[in-house]
């Protein structure tokens, strides 16, 4: 991929007759140009119905992402849990990349009230074995664990960045709107935002930055993190300043904006993008 493509999360809302493959038509009918797979309930695309949904997704020159289940805790207390968790990831990866879809991401854990360092080496743990599984099935898809947006969440890009570094098949799903959410109101200056792709180049080299999978929407936090997704006009989210930084490292893959009003929020963010790319 050399390029950067925005898209939505899901089903655009102006879709008529909405389902999978509807949507991706629609998605690029509006001119944007990924989408994601909603699998965050439950994977809802059987595997009778990937061929077709491949092929709409190749014939509109779609890239399709997913997002994996909310019930996914690489590090439960609870060893069936974990290993359910496993089994969640096998499932959405291989449903996914039987649809043709890029990467996988997913919210990959709690602290539970141990230390990062120990939540690290269970997760880790872990999240080898699946990846292993879907090695073993001959999938390709990249799996990719998400910053993630509350204190209680594993998921600081530091232990993302490590993961994607130990683990082969393994990338950052980089969400932007949990990072300033996390931290309370940072990561929000043009500075905080060269800091987080420089930090991603040093770690995983031009691979890391040419092969994103980004999340970005306005959002609504506390000092204990994310509260609730917002548009982003609605939001102190300084995505204009983001967007340039995007520029400035020449970064690569797929956005897609997690905004309530869908489609609206992505379109904005590909116009802004590419008048910059045009001066």
């Amino acid at each position: 991929m050399i390029k950067l493509l925005f898209g939505t999360p899901g089903i655009p809302s102006s879709t008529v007759n909405p389902n999978t493959v509807n949507g991706i038509a629609r998605v690029h009918e509006l001119g944007l140009g990924a989408m994601e797979l909603e699998f965050v309930h439950s994977v809802n695309i059987k595997k009778e119905k990937t061929p077709e949904v491949k092929e709409i997704a190749k014939k509109n020159d779609v890239v399709l992402t997913c997002h994996g289940q909310y019930y996914i805790n690489l590090n439960s207390k609870e060893k069936e849990k974990q290993q359910a968790s496993i089994e969640r990831i096998f499932n959405a990866a291989s449903i996914s990349d039987m649809c043709g879809a890029y990467s996988m991401t997913f919210h990959p854990a709690f602290y539970q009230g141990m230390s990062s360092e120990e939540s690290y080496q269970t997760v880790k743990k872990n999240l080898k074995i699946a990846v292993k599984k879907i090695q073993d099935s001959g999938h390709k898809i990249w799996i990719r664990p998400e910053t993630t947006g509350k204190n209680s969440q594993f998921g600081t890009i530091t232990e993302i960045l490590k993961l994607s570094q130990e683990i082969e098949q393994v990338m950052p799903c980089v969400d932007f709107s949990h990072l300033h959410a996390r931290s309370n109101g940072k990561f929000n200056t043009r500075n905080e935002f060269q800091q987080v792709l420089e930090e991603i180049e040093k770690v995983l080299g031009r691979d890391g930055l040419e092969n994103m999978h980004i999340h970005l929407s306005g959002i609504a936090y506390s000092e204990k993190g994310e509260k609730n997704h917002l548009k982003l006009e609605e939001s102190d989210m300084n995505y204009k300043d983001l967007l340039k930084v995007w520029k400035e490292f020449k970064i690569a893959g797929v956005v897609i904006c997690e905004s309530p009003n869908v489609e609206e929020d992505a379109l904005l963010l590909k116009n802004e993008f590419y008048k910059l790319e045009k001066n």
